[in-house]
Order: structure tokens, then C-alpha cells, then sequence
């Protein structure tokens, strides 16, 4: 794979300021100095709706900074890193080009980490003059640092709010946390499912590079620069196939992604120079953002919105009240069929329930909620059909019912298989 190529299926990020006044529809990116530049070690400031550069905050041999060394305590400042290849002296901060970035804005820092680097870095975005910070780290060490395989080239924030990263090849899953002294630790390998449809989330053509999101119930999702998008359920490792990118041209690689105070996944290309895309999430459709930025590529994006926060906001309102046991309240008999669930959706009969609107919360045992719809009883015996959403692995769940109230009606363990 020759330079080029190999660059634009790495990812950088942006990220927005984490402060009360915070536009959440602005991101960071890296990027080169313009059309036909390749060289990703700019940080420019994005405004997601529109698609275009509001300011910039890092240019590569222009900006004075200031960057520390955590585990020495030593600085290296703009006229020291003058005398070095800014290109790839690790005295430089975005040296190797940035591969893998995200934004932590509960702190304010843009971590990120080089290609070809073991170390994790971080720009404190509250500073006046940039401010960054570097930690070299064994646990980064995958090998041949020159092998692309080895890089992280996807980041994100989860919403735990650990960081989370991923080399190319799947095979290292990064947490790390996000304070002073961040630790670091390698999960282990992502693992595709069952049903991979013969689209691995390893394979070198189809799902290398691109970005990361996280959603608010603790679900990664990864864009791969051939616009594949795979969702990782973070207690198992486990990489769902979710479907392909449609709508931007055929050479167009998603190297970048954020997601906007919609819901919605904003993208761009690295190697492509077309602006901005705007990505549904629920069919996988991409539109052109006219008007948006096309002088500038960036591979990464990062910004501080969560897939699904709207989902994840409604299903948190739900103080579940749980009644005495009375006739209405459907525990021992079965309501929800069939069960076992071997395909994509299963039935609730609502026999005996009052008119009226009602709400079914999927979660995990452990009482996340993976899912809710609301829906409206309107005669006495009715029966609800619920698809599941990005579909959890095989294993034991709840489905509760809950009536206007907030009482639970139904409530009954499936098994997915």
C-alpha cells in the first residue's frame, strides 16, 4: 500500500470545548495546509451544521507551544521542536501525522495518538498558548510501529467517559482514562459476530481506518474508511455488521466522523476533497452538506455529542414505580412471544390492559437500557411487535411495560439466540 493510501485510511479528531457555553455542534479536526495536501498535523476548528472552518488553533511550523513529557517532567517548546524534522521527531506533537483523536470535554483535552508512536497525547484546549502533553506507554507497543496494521486509527469517548481506541486490524481494543495520569489498558481483540455476513471488521479492504462515535447506552460505532459501519458491544468485544454508508461518490473514504446535536453522523474524506456529509443513522444515508468546506481534509473528526442521547434521555425518565402485585400486573404469565427470539423483532400481547400510553424499556441484567418504544393501547386486546435495535449478542434480557404512570404492567425475562 503505498503513503498515500496508507494515510487515508488513518483517522485524527477534532473536539469541542468543554465549558458551560460550549456550542455542541462544534468540532476539532486535523488536517493538511489545503487541496492536495496530505500531511495531517493541523488543527482546525468545525462547525458541524455547517460544514465549515470557524477558526484555527494549531498550524504545523507556525504555532508556538508547549509540550510535557508526563513521565519526565521535561518540555520541549516551538524553537526546540525548530531544529528537529517536524515530520517525525517525537519532539514535535502531531509528528507521524495523527491517526486516532477524541475529545474529552468534561476536562477539555483532545487526546490523540501518532501513528507511529507508542504514546498517548493530549492538547489541554483551555490554554492560551497550545498546551500539550505526552505519555509513552508499553501497553502502545503492537510491534513494527512502520506496519500499518499496528495503528490506532480509531478513538472516540465512550460514554462511561473512558477513552476508547482500536488499531486497524481489530486486534487491540485501547481503554484509557481521561485524568491527570491517564491508564491505560489493551481489552484484548474485537470479535466479529456470528452473522458476519463475510464483512469482518479485521479485513485489511473493507473496514481499516475511518473514525469512531460512541452512543449513550455504551455501544461503539466504528466508520471504516470504505464507509462500513460495524457496532461493538463493549462487554463482549463483539463487532455487528450495522450496513455500508450510502450517498457520497464512489471514491469519497470516510476518514472522519462526529456526530451533530440531531443525532446525526457527520462525516468527511481524507483523500477526497468534497466537504462535509450527513449520515442518518437509521438507513445509513448520506447527503451532501452544500455549501460545506472542500479546501481542507481531515481524517478525524471529533466532537462531544453522543449517538442516541435523545433515546437515552427519554429512557432515563422512567422512575419505575413497581406496584403491588394486582391483576393488571402481568409477571407470571407469558405476554411476550416468541420467546426464545431467533429473529429480529418478538411480540407483547397486551391483553387486559387499560387504554392509554405505554412504554416498553429493553435493558441487560445488569439493568442498562438497550432500547424503549412508546406506543398507545387503544382497544382491549392488542398486540405490539418490537424490533430490536442493533441487535446485543445472544443471552438472557428484561422487557419491562410500563403504563403513563410509570407503573410496570409487564415485565419478563427473553432469550435472544
Amino acid at each position: 500500500m503505498n503513503f498515500k493510501l496508507l494515510l487515508t485510511t488513518t483517522l485524527l479528531a477534532g473536539s469541542l470545548a468543554g465549558t458551560a457555553q460550549v456550542n455542541r455542534n462544534v468540532a476539532y479536526a486535523f488536517t493538511g495546509d489545503g487541496n492536495s495536501d496530505f500531511l495531517w498535523m493541523n488543527i482546525r476548528q468545525i462547525d458541524l451544521k455547517t460544514g465549515n472552518v470557524i477558526q484555527t488553533i494549531f498550524e504545523r511550523s507556525k504555532t508556538n507551544f508547549v509540550m510535557t513529557d508526563i513521565s519526565t517532567k521535561k518540555s520541549v517548546d516551538q524553537q526546540v521542536a525548530a531544529t528537529a524534522n517536524i515530520f517525525s521527531d517525537k519532539s514535535y506533537p502531531t509528528a507521524t501525522f495523527v491517526a486516532a483523536a477524541a475529545l474529552d470535554k468534561k476536562t477539555n483535552k483532545l487526546f490523540f495518538a501518532p501513528m507511529r508512536m507508542n504514546e498517548l497525547r493530549w492538547m489541554d484546549l483551555s490554554a492560551k498558548t497550545p498546551q500539550f502533553y505526552t505519555m509513552p506507554s508499553t501497553v502502545l507497543n503492537f510491534g513494527d510501529l512502520n506496519d500499518e496494521a499496528n495503528h490506532l486509527t480509531r478513538m472516540t469517548i465512550g460514554a462511561d467517559g473512558n477513552g476508547y481506541a482500536m488499531t486497524n486490524d481489530g486486534n487491540h481494543l485501547i481503554r484509557f482514562t481521561t485524568g491527570k495520569n491517564p491508564v491505560i489498558t489493551d481489552l484484548g481483540n474485537v470479535v466479529d459476530a456470528e452473522n458476519v455476513n463475510k464483512i469482518s471488521i479485521h479485513n485489511k479492504c473493507t473496514s481499516w481506518g475511518g473514525d469512531m462515535v460512541a452512543d449513550a447506552f455504551g455501544k461503539l460505532y466504528v466508520i471504516s474508511a470504505n464507509k462500513n459501519v460495524f457496532v461493538i458491544d463493549l462487554a463482549t468485544r463483539i463487532s455487528t455488521f450495522k450496513g455500508q454508508i450510502s450517498g457520497t461518490p464512489a471514491a469519497y473514504t470516510a476518514n472522519a466522523a462526529a456526530v451533530d446535536t440531531d443525532g446525526n453522523l457527520v462525516i468527511t474524506s481524507a483523500n477526497y476533497f468534497e466537504g462535509y456529509y450527513k449520515v442518518k443513522m437509521n438507513d445509513l444515508s448520506a447527503t451532501k452538506i452544500e455549501g460545506s468546506d472542500a479546501k481542507f481534509n481531515a481524517s478525524d473528526l471529533a466532537g462531544g455529542n453522543l449517538l442516541l442521547e435523545k433515546e437515552a434521555a427519554e429512557a432515563n425518565k422512567f422512575t419505575i414505580v413497581t406496584p403491588a402485585i394486582t391483576a393488571n400486573v402481568s409477571i407470571a404469565d407469558s405476554k411476550i412471544f416468541p420467546n426464545p427470539v431467533n429473529t429480529s423483532s418478538f411480540n407483547i400481547l397486551l391483553e387486559g390492559q387499560k387504554e392509554g400510553r405505554y412504554t416498553m424499556v429493553m435493558s441487560d441484567l445488569q439493568g442498562r437500557t438497550l432500547q424503549t418504544k412508546s406506543f398507545t393501547i387503544n382497544k382491549s386486546a392488542q398486540t405490539e411487535k418490537v424490533n430490536i435495535m442493533n441487535r446485543p449478542v445472544k443471552g438472557v434480557y428484561m422487557v419491562k411495560v410500563l403504563n403513563a404512570q410509570n407503573q410496570i404492567v409487564i415485565t419478563e425475562k427473553i432469550v435472544l439466540e
